[in-house]
């Protein structure tokens, strides 16, 4: 039993961690919706939903990292799906981080709007006590899960677990701005500034929503351009590269490339145009001749789809 849960929650692999990191969200969820409860506090029940959230987000990507390991290796399931889905299921990934990114967004404008309302009604009532023991659990939660995370990820290198990290730092600074609001909820009892406590929880409450509103743009960015299949500039010029010197080291007329990042995976096509009089090869030359030009390109994993075709047909290429 031990042995088995230790191989589910694997800390060097993707799928490990990103379970482990489910379960602590969980936990945090839950106890996130009691101190809101028991604090009567907007801004604290908003951390829980978008902790859930992450939660619900964070499983997706589990889901689709465990369909992309099963595609790229081997097994009777495996083939089963690799027949089923001849073209893998990378496009599943920047579609993942597209949609979590687009929903952190919506739960902090939605979280906005209710604090405007909230600070438009004139405040609302806080039980301080509850909300600083919560915000004090939570933030060395956060804090040691978003560290953890980012020390494993430099192993795994994957793109989900690398958001999960984003979203547990992006967790910790809300939750240490509660701890400033709430704190100066406390000192301004018995002040001058007594007046200011009923707006201390909405006014917290929007200032978190227009801080982390902005933080998954760059995902969803990166995510559209993969989406639309847009180009990566780096990999272009490292394919086009590696196919001017075959050009001129083989003889070829010219060639074509097609290159796209779809989330972890690498679409790369090759056409060389080749003179129409030259003498006859055998396949085992063309394979020779597509063993170097891969070995050059590099990076050769199960997440790099390569297809080097040579004709003496322009329309091919095309």
């Amino acid at each position: 039993m031990s042995s088995r849960l230790n191989l589910y929650f694997n800390p060097s692999s993707e799928e490990g961690i990103l379970r482990i990191s489910i379960a602590v969200t969980l936990f945090v969820t839950l106890l996130g919706v009691a101190f809101g409860l028991l604090a009567a506090s907007l801004t604290i029940l908003f951390d829980a939903v978008y902790e859930l959230l992450d939660v619900v987000m964070t499983g997706l990507a589990l889901l689709v990292a465990r369909l992309i390991t099963l595609s790229t290796t081997g097994g009777k399931l495996n083939q089963k799906l690799a027949e089923r889905f001849s073209m893998g299921f990378w496009h599943l990934e920047p579609i993942v981080l597209g949609v979590n990114g687009l929903l952190l967004m919506g739960a902090a404008v939605y979280g906005l709007v209710n604090a405007v309302d909230g600070l438009l009604q004139g405040g609302r009532p806080l039980v301080f006590e509850y909300a600083l023991i919560f915000a004090g659990i939570s933030l060395v939660v956060e804090l040691a899960a978003a560290a953890f995370v980012t020390r494993a990820n430099r192993k795994v290198g994957s793109e989900f677990v690398a958001l999960d990290a984003k979203s547990w730092l992006m967790s910790a600074c809300i939750t240490l701005a509660y701890i400033v609001a709430f704190g100066f909820g406390v000192l301004a009892h018995g002040t001058s500034l007594e007046w200011l406590i009923p707006y201390i929880d909405p006014a917290a409450l929007a200032l978190v929503c227009l801080a982390v509103l902005p933080m998954p743009i760059g995902t969803v960015r990166r995510a559209l351009a993969d989406i639309l299949l847009v180009t990566p500039p780096d990999l272009k010029q490292q394919v086009d590269a590696v196919a001017q010197a075959s050009v001129k080291r083989y003889g070829f007329e010219s060639y074509r490339s097609y290159v796209a990042r779809v989330g972890r995976g690498k679409q790369i096509e090759l056409y060389f145009l080749v003179p129409g009089k030259w003498p006859a090869k055998t396949l085992e030359e063309w394979d020779r001749i597509r063993d170097e030009i891969s070995e050059a390109i590099g990076d050769d994993t199960p997440d790099r789809w390569l297809a080097i075709v040579f004709t003496t047909d322009p329309e091919w290429a095309q």
